[in-house]
């Protein structure tokens, strides 16, 4: 069986892609700065991650099927092993930590203390994760082209539909939700579950995604090697760039964002400057 491999396109696809425009970008951009020198080493193709409740930093390594946890001062321990493909995490408001499993079509269900349950089964290659203000698990489901919101008992349904590979997901002010699409850039989703394109800049939009106030979120862009914000109405200021295809994407309980990145397997902080 052929592998499947969650940031895998076409090599023309990202050398056709455009340049991001000029004309999509807002005129004040936040001041950011990127710390080059890496806060962690050693990854293992890493994707997904988010912050527990005791400030520690929960990172899912794709290739080597781990979840680590890594503590403020650098240290490290395995919180996860023997996944198949994990993708996209998320810790719900109770601490429980969420892992997509890309290749096994599930969604793992983790305590604090690192005990395993299948929360969903029969997904479609589930990528990013998330958790809306009704506490659903918001699930992009790759294959289907859907996203799914899944309540604590594990019902789903479907909140939204034609998308184009859809990779990450967060909700915004009001309910509507945010969407990257790795072949489709990034899309707002309204009550009425269809799917409207609002920003096409980005070469190949990741799974990190993160809350920029109510109505943006900053997103990596793993083809354009970039960080940005992007708000509702598609509107485009770039927080860092020079990344080696950026990945996971999560906001530090100090306010910074950090970014892992799949060339150089490891962590870099950006820092409000």
């Amino acid at each position: 069986m052929k592998r499947r491999t969650l940031l895998q396109t076409p090599a023309a696809l990202v050398l056709a892609a455009a340049l991001p425009g000029l004309d999509a970008r807002s005129a004040t951009p936040p001041l950011w700065r990127l710390d080059t020198n890496p806060v962690h080493r050693g990854l293992s193709s890493p994707v997904g991650m988010a912050y527990d409740r005791t400030d520690h930093l929960l990172v899912a390594n794709w290739s080597s099927g781990t979840v680590l946890r890594l503590s403020p001062d650098g240290e490290r321990q395995v919180f996860a092993e023997g996944l198949s493909g994990p993708s996209g995490l998320a810790v719900s408001a109770s601490g429980e930590i969420f892992v997509a499993s890309y290749s096994d079509d599930l969604v793992w269900r983790f305590t604090p203390a690192g005990v395993k349950s299948v929360f969903l089964r029969g997904m479609a290659t589930p990528a990013g994760l998330s958790f809306d203000a009704r506490g659903r698990l918001l699930v992009a489901n790759r294959r289907s082209n859907q996203i799914l919101a899944a309540s604590p008992d594990g019902r789903t349904e479907v909140v939204a539909t034609a998308l184009q590979t859809p990779v990450g997901v967060l909700e915004l002010s009001g309910g509507d939700l945010m969407v990257s699409n790795f072949n489709g850039g990034i899309s707002v989703v309204g009550t009425d579950r269809q799917a409207r394109t609002v920003n096409t800049d980005l070469r190949t939009p990741g799974v990190g995604m993160v809350q920029a106030g109510d109505d943006a979120v900053y997103v990596v862009d793993y083809g354009g090697n970039t960080v940005n914000r992007i708000d509702r109405q598609g509107r485009r200021d770039m927080v860092a760039e020079g990344l080696s295809s950026p990945v996971g994407l999560a906001r530090s309980p100090d306010g910074n964002l950090m970014v892992v990145t799949w060339g150089s397997n490891a962590a870099f902080r950006i820092r409000k400057a």
